[in-house]
This record gives structure tokens, sequence and C-alpha cells, in this order.
């Protein structure tokens, strides 16, 4: 009678464990072999926007690769059935970087920007000055229920030395690879550049270099409502990549960063004074442990100084596992607050990888993340304290 009810408490402890987090993109579902590069935000009516990339062949970064969404009105709990937003025929459309808008007098319901990029090889011929990347964005004025036609924005944002592509993309400088963060983009909401649409982003410039050293992290802005698009200032530390950015207290910007050399198993964090377009200080967060991988960082909110940031990744030194959600109460100078998301229990490869953050309430966080070696891409939300 004993082992029968430790096994009933086990199942149903499992059968918790299954319910805290909801499946939202399913590998060989949909009409896609596999889902990777989450990222999610909340409309003005309380919905939440998933996005993630549809590779319609496998599992690699380059292909026939569309930028698809899904819709919760209830929280994460249900999603609806999977919309394709962006394409680019056979090819590569990828790292969707959402945010909303939510200062254009024009649009006093607030526009959805979804930024995103467009290859035409794989990033490693890409890196050898063997192909293009792009950069895009499209709007929509009802939450992503219907979408303008995709803008270019390439020549502002991007420097490609490429004559023999395009003399629009001849530039004195040789960026090649180039990525949106990945995850949502953000608007700052105070201070002299309240309104500003900021991307994080990267590049690799010229030949390509030993443990990813090529590459460097930047981001790009707009003050008039995606009219017009500014790079900001490249991040000092080579090998710097994916990454994310978050508002701190007076209108500054934090900056988040992988480390592609993996020399340093930490994230390479900036901060800047000027709205994100120059930086003042970088450094490795060693508070902040990570395995090459992406993280996310996020504002959640105010106390009488500071901005309460969150940021999730995987936070293990030798593995994509570990997901942990971090909260800091000053402006991520320390995080004092550590929830563990998900984390293997079996010996799993890549069990946690890539993850996005959304407010889903005062002391609620949503977390879309890769789960069990990139085989679906799951919603769970977390509590956190003051």
């Amino acid at each position: 009678m004993k082992i029968i009810k430790l096994t009933l408490i086990a199942l149903l402890i499992c059968q918790l464990a299954v319910q805290a987090q909801t499946p939202v993109f399913v590998s060989g579902a949909e009409g896609y072999k596999s889902f990777r590069i989450p990222a999610i935000v909340r409309a003005p009516n309380g919905d939440l926007l998933a996005f993630a990339e549809g590779r319609v062949a496998g599992s690699g970064d380059f292909g026939d690769i569309d930028i698809v969404m899904k819709r919760s009105k209830d929280k994460g709990k249900t999603w609806s059935a999977s919309q394709v937003v962006a394409g680019y025929d056979k090819l590569q459309a990828g790292n969707p970087a959402p945010v909303f808008d939510l200062s254009d007098p024009a649009f006093p319901k607030g526009r959805l920007f979804l930024f995103f990029n467009t290859g035409n090889n794989h990033e490693g011929e890409v890196r050898k000055g063997k192909g293009l990347r792009e950069v895009w964005y499209k709007t929509s004025t009802d939450a992503g229920a219907t979408w303008a036609e995709p803008v270019t924005i390439t020549t502002q944002v991007h420097k490609p030395k490429m004559p023999d592509v395009n003399a629009a993309y001849n530039f004195s400088e040789d960026w090649r690879s180039y990525a949106n963060t990945p995850g949502h983009g953000m608007q700052m909401t105070e201070g002299q550049f309240k309104g500003r649409i900021y991307i994080a982003a990267n590049h690799s410039a010229g030949d390509p270099k030993p443990k990813g050293a090529d590459y460097q992290a930047h981001g790009f802005y707009s003050d008039d409502h995606g009219k017009t698009f500014k790079l900001s200032e490249t991040i000092s530390i080579e090998g710097s990549n994916e990454s994310t950015a978050a508002e701190i207290s007076g209108g500054r910007v934090m900056f988040n960063a992988r480390n592609q050399k993996g020399d340093v198993r930490a994230r390479i964090v900036a901060v800047s004074s000027d709205g994100g377009v120059k930086w003042d200080t970088t450094y490795f967060d060693h508070n902040l442990p990570d395995p090459v991988c992406e993280g996310s960082i996020l504002t959640i909110g105010k106390n009488k100084k500071h901005n309460i940031l969150a940021f999730s990744n995987a936070a293990d030194t030798k593995e994509r596992d570990n997901l942990t959600l971090r909260i800091s109460f000053d402006d991520g100078k320390t995080w004092k607050q550590s929830y563990v998301v998900d984390k293997r229990k079996n010996g799993e490869k890549d069990y946690t990888a890539y993850s996005d953050l959304v407010q889903t309430g005062k002391k609620t966080v949503g977390v879309l993340y890769e789960f069990d070696g990139y085989k679906s891409i799951v919603f769970k939300e977390m509590s956190w304290k003051d």
C-alpha cells in the first residue's frame, strides 16, 4: 500500500510539472520539422504573442524558414494555431524581434513592429563574404491579426561591403553575418529618449577569426516611429554576439550579450547613459554564468531609485541547461532573487536553451523557452517576490 501511495504521489508531481509548462511550438507539427528562436510580447489588450522560426526541412539554421506566431488570450494557458507572419520564399527568414510602439500619436492603440532578418547562404559562408544577411520590419495595427508589407532597413543598420552583389551595399566597413537580438525589442518609457524603439543586434566583421572573435554586438534604434534608423556604437569586446537590452533608471540602457569566444563563461554587459548610442562601461557579469547561449533581459517595474529587471538564461558554464530566472532590484548591479525555471533530470542534452521573457502580471513573468533538445518551445509563468 505504501509503495502504491508513493507511486501516486510521484505521478501527481509529474502531472503538476507537465501542467506548469505549456507546449507552444512542437517540432514536427504544423508542417515544420523544427521550431527554434523564441520571442514573446504582450499586446495592450493583454494577449500574449509568441514568435518562433518555423524550420521546414530540419533543425539547421539555414534553409526554408518562416517566422510564425501564436496567440494566447488566457495568459499562456492555451495557444492558437500558427500563423505565418514573415517568409523569404524557400530561403531563410528569422531572428524575430517584436516590440510595441505605444507612443505614436498616429496609432493611439499601439503599433506592433516585427524586426527580422533574411539570408541567402549559411552563416559560415556569409562570414566568408559569400552571401548577404538583410534587415527588415513589418508592422501591425491590430496586434498581429494582419500585417503591412515588409520594409527593408538594411542600408540604415548594416554595413556589408559587397559591390559584386549590389552597389547599394558597398560600405567602407565589411560587416558580414548579421542578426537581431533574438527575442523581444524594447521601447524607452522615460527621460530624454522616451519613445525610442531599440533593437539589440550583432554582426561579424571581416574574415572569420578563431572562436568567433570576428563577432561584435551593437544596437539600432528609431526616434521617429520607424521612419528612420541609426546605429549604436559597437560593443568593445570581441566575440560579443546574440544580445538583448532593457531600460534602466534615468533613461539609460543596459545591454546584455553572449560571449561567442567562450573564454569567459559569463554574460557581457554594457551600460549607456545616452539611450544605447554609446557605451559608458562594458564588463563581464560573473553573477550571470552562461554556456555560450542566448539570454533575455526585461524591465518589469520600478522601485524608489531603480528599475526592476528580470533575466533568463541557461545558467550553466558547460551545458545548455538549468534555465534560471533572476530578478534585480538595482538596475542589474546585483541579482538577489533566483528561480530555476527548468532543469534536466536524466542527462538530456540541451535540455533548456534559448528563452524570452514577457511580463504577465505585477509579480509574474512568462518564460518562452526551447525545451528538451529543441523538441518543443514551451511557456511557463513564474512568480517572484520582493
